[in-house]
């Protein structure tokens, strides 16, 4: 049963009253409505709102996940949070059924290229990405990505005219399923397919730099 608020308004987290079994369970239904609601990928501290002090988070997903065995959807780590997502497995009967879903803003092939670069080299500019691409890249593709909410400016470039750089968002690596931009695919797979053009230190282009531990991309 769903614990009330305490008298004073405030939302009962410890649950001391209730048998160690009992307590973890709310904690788990706590956390899974709190996943189900939201929009976008739900952050450790956010959940840490709702349980008490004591609580792993982590077990805690541990064990929705357990339980979520054999449904079609789980609950996957994306954009440094979670979030409920159909398994892959299941994508063609929903493409099927016509049913309508909750979909990524469209972006064309070329803008998913532009996208790709900036993942990888950011913080970018539109120069240099024309650079790595091997054509010009546009103030329109870069608008239609900062639209798409995909991508933002960060700090101007060192170099002559300190033109602005380019970054990801959180949004993309929600909306791509990455948990951080270490889990994007090997660069070299990227330009093996031609998406991205061998990149020559020597001409001045940037390299792609490792991610840290703590990149989310925002």
């Amino acid at each position: 049963m769903a614990r009330k608020p305490r008298g004073d308004g405030t939302l009962d987290t410890e649950l001391e009253d209730l048998p160690p079994d009992q307590r973890w369970r709310e904690w788990m239904r706590r956390a899974e409505a709190v996943i189900f609601a939201s929009a976008m990928p739900v952050s450790r501290e956010t959940i840490a709102r709702v349980v008490g002090g004591t609580c792993s988070i982590d077990l805690l997903i541990e064990d929705i996940s357990a339980e979520l065995r054999g449904k079609p959807y789980e609950i996957v780590a994306v954009a440094g949070g979670w979030q409920y997502r159909t398994r892959p497995a299941y994508a063609a009967v929903i493409k099927a059924s016509q049913a309508p879903t909750r979909e990524t803003s469209d972006i064309s092939r070329q803008e998913a290229t532009v996208l790709a670069a900036i993942g990888y080299f950011q913080p970018v500019t539109r120069g240099e990405l024309s650079k790595i691409l091997g054509k010009e890249v546009s103030r329109d593709s870069i608008a239609s990505l900062r639209q798409a909410g995909y991508i933002q400016t960060g700090p101007r470039s060192p170099t002559p005219g300190a033109p602005f750089t380019y970054v990801t968002t959180q949004a993309f690596l929600s909306a791509f399923g990455l948990a951080t931009l270490r889990d994007l695919p090997d660069i070299e797979h990227l330009e093996d397919a031609g998406l991205l053009n061998r990149i020559d230190p020597e001409e001045g282009a940037p390299t792609a730099a490792p991610a840290e531990e703590d990149e989310t991309g925002a």
